[in-house]
Parts: structure tokens; C-alpha cells; sequence
């Protein structure tokens, strides 16, 4: 890509559009919200700006630490295992043959052409008291029952199936989150696994280790970038979903977007939920900026 210095006329005529689209739908209303956040209601619907922090204080109180540190809990929970389980689905489809490669990666982005609120409503049904999956424990479980009792161990592990409570838990809301953010994790660590240079690989497997010290020694250090890339867009994404946990928490099983939620809607509080908002938005950029850092030294380290 040429410098900009070459053609300065050009560089203008295709970053001012998007610069312009940026300041009107991005930076600008993101600037309304940081005005709110030093603001105070006067009345229902208007809101002066005092400069006040006292939005940002009411952040520290106990109640509503304990439900940052739950959505934290929940978000670091559901990336952990996303990113297990993202690691793994996305090196068998590395490795793969390649006439299957762009099946499998269908099935993966098939999940983005349905709408987030039509697969919520889908996990209702399957994780439910009385949801398909449910059903399928109570037909393994009456199953079972019936061999038992035709060897004689009649009453071993009870005659009748209590139905397990999905809803209204932190499980049921980690499931679903994983279930909506696992995509995100795939594909930018497949991505760098396409790039891998698999005589690294072979060298490793020559020269004695194992597949297992292989895996762990040699595979993992080099995608690490895209492992690292994979973490940060589910965790910021996940950190923010009201959706899910508002329809499978049942109110039992709040994260802080519920709560800004509420306070645009119901407690009429804006700014309030301003400075909640712009909290997140803060934890979002320390993020991005430790991402930052990871890459600036991992560019140092290849030129030495």
C-alpha cells in the first residue's frame, strides 16, 4: 500500500467519508452519553449537565460491585471455555481434508443468518423443565431404570426422573453465552492455524517430542495471536449481552448490561446508566490496549 504523503489528494477523497460517519454516529453520540454520566435528572425527561461524579461513585457500591464481579465471573467463565472449545473445533477443521474445509465452516457462520433473539428463544424450549433436553435425560434415565432392573439392581438410581433446572442459573446462562459466542472464537483461531507453517510441526515430531509436548510446546505458542485475538472479541461482546442472560437468568441471574438496561427503561435514571455504560467502555479499551502492547512486543522481539 502506497504512503499517503504520495498522493495526499486521494488518501482525503476515501478517508473523509467514513471519518465523517464516525463523528456523526460514533464519537458524537458517544459524547452525548459521556455528558450524561456528569449529569442529574430535573425531570422526567430532561437532564442537566453538573459535572458530578457522583454517578461514578454510585458505581463502587456493594451491590453494584457484586454484579460486576459476577458479569466478570460469567464473561471470564464462558470465554475460558469458548476459547477450549474454539481451539479444538477450529484445529479439526485445519486439518481436515480440504473438500470438507468450506462445509465445516459453514456450520460454524450458519448460527450469524439467524437472528440472536429467535436462538434465544430456541434455547428456552431445549433448556426448560420440560425442554428437549430434559427429555432426553429423562429417556436415558428410564433406560437405564429398565436395565437395571432386568439384572436385579431394581431401585438403584431411583424410580423416578426430577427434572433439572436450567433457567434461572448461572449454568443455563453460561451455556447459552457459550452457545452465542462460540463462533468468535473459531474462526480467528482457525484463521491463524490456516497461516501455520506445519514443518514446524514435522521438525517438532522429528526431533523426538511427543504429540502431546508438540501441542503444548510448539502449536499453541504460534497461534497464540489468534488465541489472544479470539479471547478479546468473545470476552468484550459477552461482557455487554443483556439478552441472553435476561431471558435464561429469569431475573435470578443478572449481568451489568440488565442493569443499564433498566435504567434507560425503567428507572429512568440516564445518567446513571451513562456512567455504567462508559465503565464497560473503559474495561473495553484497557483490553484492547493490553492487545496492543501484546502485539507491539511480539513485532520487537521478531526483528531481534
Amino acid at each position: 500500500m502506497e504512503d499517503w504523503r504520495k498522493s495526499p489528494s486521494s488518501f482525503t477523497a476515501f478517508s473523509v467519508p467514513p471519518l465523517l460517519w464516525l463523528l456523526a454516529f460514533f464519537l458524537f453520540p458517544l459524547a452525548i452519553v459521556w455528558l450524561y454520566s456528569f449529569g442529574e435528572n430535573v425531570s422526567l425527561v430532561d437532564i442537566e449537565t453538573t459535572w458530578t461524579p457522583d454517578n461514578y461513585i454510585r458505581i463502587f457500591q456493594p451491590e453494584i460491585i457484586s454484579l460486576f464481579w459476577r458479569t466478570l465471573w460469567l464473561t471470564v467463565i464462558t470465554t475460558v471455555i469458548c476459547l477450549v472449545t474454539g481451539f479444538l473445533v477450529a484445529l479439526v477443521i485445519a486439518t481436515a481434508k480440504p473438500k470438507w474445509k468450506p462445509l465445516l465452516l459453514l456450520v460454524i457462520m450458519l448460527p450469524f443468518w439467524t437472528n440472536l433473539l429467535i436462538r434465544t428463544y430456541a434455547l428456552l424450549n431445549i433448556l426448560g423443565t420440560r425442554g428437549r433436553l430434559n427429555d432426553g435425560l429423562k429417556w436415558l434415565w428410564e433406560g437405564t431404570n429398565k436395565v437395571l432392573n432386568a439384572i436385579g439392581l431394581e431401585g438403584l438410581i431411583g424410580a423416578k426422573f426430577i427434572p433439572i433446572q436450567f433457567l434461572g442459573t448461572q449454568g443455563g446462562v453460561i451455556f447459552g453465552l457459550v452457545y452465542i459466542m462460540l463462533p468468535f472464537s473459531v474462526l480467528p483461531i482457525y484463521s491463524a492455524l490456516e497461516r501455520l507453517d506445519k514443518s514446524y510441526l514435522e521438525a517438532s515430531m522429528d526431533l523426538g517430542a511427543g504429540q502431546i509436548r508438540t501441542f503444548f510446546y510448539v502449536l499453541v505458542p504460534m497461534v497464540m495471536t489468534g488465541v489472544i485475538t479470539a479471547a478479546i472479541i468473545t470476552f468484550v461482546p459477552t461482557l455487554g449481552q443483556f439478552l441472553t442472560p435476561d431471558l435464561l437468568g429469569r431475573g435470578q441471574v443478572d449481568m451489568i448490561a440488565n442493569v443499564i438496561e433498566r435504567q434507560f427503561k425503567k428507572a429512568n435514571d440516564w445518567p446513571f446508566g451513562s456512567a455504567l455504560s462508559l465503565f464497560l467502555l473503559y474495561i473495553t479499551f484497557i483490553l484492547l490496549a493490553i492487545r496492543s502492547i501484546y502485539d507491539a512486543r511480539q513485532s520487537r522481539r521478531e526483528k531481534i
